[in-house]
């Protein structure tokens, strides 16, 4: 396949690029079409991700931004809804419309909370949360009016990529709540132990990571203080919790049957093929779950074997597009 474009992850790659034309041989090569944010680029278009992906015929090519798509390519896998209107035979990763139902935290978790998982040894739900729109003066007695029960914490409404966006505050009394901006979501906090767990789906591929999260909050506590405190993304406010020494209770990974059932769903429901999901487990239970938050296309650098799922996926989508493809 003849590249039109150009290849875009050449740093620190070039001594083996002849290596990896000798290794791919003549088989067929798959282009990918990509256009990333600079920290996303960073942290997924790795070396060795590059270099493994290469050595299968794998090759990424940067999407100019400033250009008609059309006249760049030819690509077997791309993101972009006008060049899959032009070339259906693009497998196109993931369709925007699909993307965008992950940008608002209202509509991010109603496939969660519709899901009926009780046959999976185990069940998921939701927090219950409050969505405030406009004029916070009126959170006070929208809590009570919910019945919602204290300490909460609040995020932004939209999911844009920005690091506001992914600014969190715990409210310990709804008055102070009033100093924060709607649009934005409440949810009530659960104790779950201080651990959370990232869940990341690559197709039908299912990655468990476990990560340090925010310590129970007791009665006491909760008697004790008041007012609004901001912290850091949760997910990445600490290293992976995988290698530490954890009580098994909490830190035993959810049942596989129920990760497959919820991974399967939400593929099914969300449209998409690439994003993770945030778990926690209520603290002094075994099984009983909470999705906190979804998230289109991950940082899968911190993902373990990413470069082998990944490269795994790709040739897949191509291998089965190939296998639609009525005989001629």
């Amino acid at each position: 396949m003849r590249l039109n474009g150009e290849i875009s992850h050449r740093e620190g790659e070039g001594e083996g690029e002849e290596e990896a034309e000798n290794e791919v041989g003549s088989s067929q090569k798959v282009v990918v079409g990509y256009a990333l944010t600079s920290k996303k680029k960073k942290s997924f278009l790795q070396p060795k991700f590059l270099s493994f992906a290469r050595n299968k015929g794998i090759f990424f090519v940067a999407i100019d931004l400033n250009k008609p798509l059309l006249e760049q390519g030819p690509f077997d896998v791309v993101l972009h809804k006008e060049y899959s209107e032009k070339h259906p035979e693009v497998t196109i990763l993931d369709p925007p419309d699909a993307i965008q139902h992950l940008h608002n935290r209202q509509s991010m978790l109603q496939d969660v909370a519709d899901l009926n998982l009780s046959d999976c040894y185990g069940k998921v739900g939701v927090p219950r949360q409050l969505f405030v729109i406009k004029n916070p003066s009126t959170i006070p007695y929208e809590i009570t009016k919910a019945g919602m029960k204290l300490p909460l914490v609040a995020k932004p409404l939209v999911v844009d990529g920005t690091a506001k966006s992914h600014e969190l505050f715990l409210a310990y009394d709804e008055f102070s709540l009033s100093e924060l901006e709607p649009p934005l979501v409440l949810q009530e906090f659960v104790n779950h132990g201080g651990l959370l767990f990232k869940i990341y789906i690559v197709g039908e591929t299912i990655k468990v990571v476990r990560r340090f999260s925010l310590p129970n909050i007791s009665e006491h506590e909760l008697s004790k203080v008041d007012g609004l405190f901001r912290f850091p993304r949760v997910s990445c406010a600490a290293a992976s919790a995988d290698e530490a020494y954890l009580d098994p209770t909490i830190a035993e990974h959810p049942p596989r049957s129920l990760l497959e059932r919820l991974a399967g769903e939400l593929r099914r429901r969300l449209g998409l093929h690439l994003f993770n999901i945030d778990m926690i487990r209520e603290y002094g239970t075994k099984n009983v779950f909470y999705v906190i938050d979804i998230n289109y296309f991950p940082g899968y650098g911190k993902m373990p074997d990413y470069e082998h799922v990944f490269t795994d996926f790709l040739l897949s989508l191509v291998q089965n597009k190939f296998k639609k493809k009525p005989d001629t």
